[in-house]
């Protein structure tokens, strides 16, 4: 009985995946994959360098990622022990760079990317420190050396790359064997839907991005969570710790 009633709500269950992939299909910003690669680039440039840009100090400490990403840090999920060289691509204001001056060693060497100057202008503006180092850079063409960095963090830019891999793979490269990464970025759900329309990014399938990791030598070594309760809904995207093998 129990195989039957398995039977007949695996047909209800597949039907409803569809229709939600259709929806956020509707919902989701196809521009990354139907613009050129340089029309991307400018509109993304522009999206940051603007007033959106100058609000998303704001809008991140609205939508919590701010201090739910700082327990993170702090908390010693992501650890940053240990850690002498990091880099924080994407580094936007600075929201995740003032975490790993705060939690990491006083004496590891943060570097900045981003692929907009006034971004970086913003971030050393909030960031008030003298310690980091500010570089304008394409997470597809990183301009470090291999081995560069022990420490890594990316949050919210793979999904401005139409194909995730070139960014795993030059993320990979720069690391040191062992290095230590904390990657988060937009899931194909609902609300990573609506974040692609509002910053122009893709979207990505936990299990794809999983996978594609593994292939480059990242091992998937832990999946983090801002809370219970963003575990429990599958809320919050994907959030991961992941390590150079």
């Amino acid at each position: 009985m129990l195989e039957t009633i398995e039977e007949k709500t695996k047909p209800q269950r597949t039907k409803r995946k569809r229709r939600k992939k259709v929806l956020h299909r509707l919902i989701e910003n196809d521009m990354i994959l139907t613009a050129s690669s340089e029309e991307y680039r400018k509109k993304v440039k522009r999206v940051y360098g603007g007033p959106k840009g100058a609000l998303l100090t704001a809008a991140s400490m609205v939508s919590l990622h701010i201090p739910l990403g700082e327990r993170l840090f702090r908390t010693r999920k992501f650890d940053l022990k240990g850690l002498r060289s990091i880099l924080d691509i994407g580094s936007g204001a600075g929201q995740i760079a003032s975490h790993l001056l705060k939690y990491g060693e006083p004496d590891a060497k943060v570097t900045c990317t981003d692929l907009s100057n006034r971004m970086l202008r913003r971030a050393r503006n909030r960031l008030k420190s003298t310690r980091p180092d500010f570089v304008a850079a394409d997470l597809a063409h990183l301009p470090f050396a291999d081995g560069s960095f022990d420490g890594l963090t990316c949050g919210y830019v793979l999904e401005h790359l139409p194909d995730p891999k070139p960014g795993l793979a030059e993320m990979a490269r720069v690391l040191t064997k062992g290095g230590r990464m904390l990657l988060l970025a937009t899931e194909d759900s609902f609300s990573g839907a609506w974040t692609s329309r509002l910053w122009y990014c893709r979207t990505l399938n936990r299990q794809e991005l999983r996978r594609q990791c593994e292939e480059l030598g990242l091992r998937w070594k832990q999946e983090l969570w801002f809370t219970k309760m963003h575990k429990v809904v599958r809320a919050g995207g994907i959030c991961v710790e992941l390590e150079k093998i």
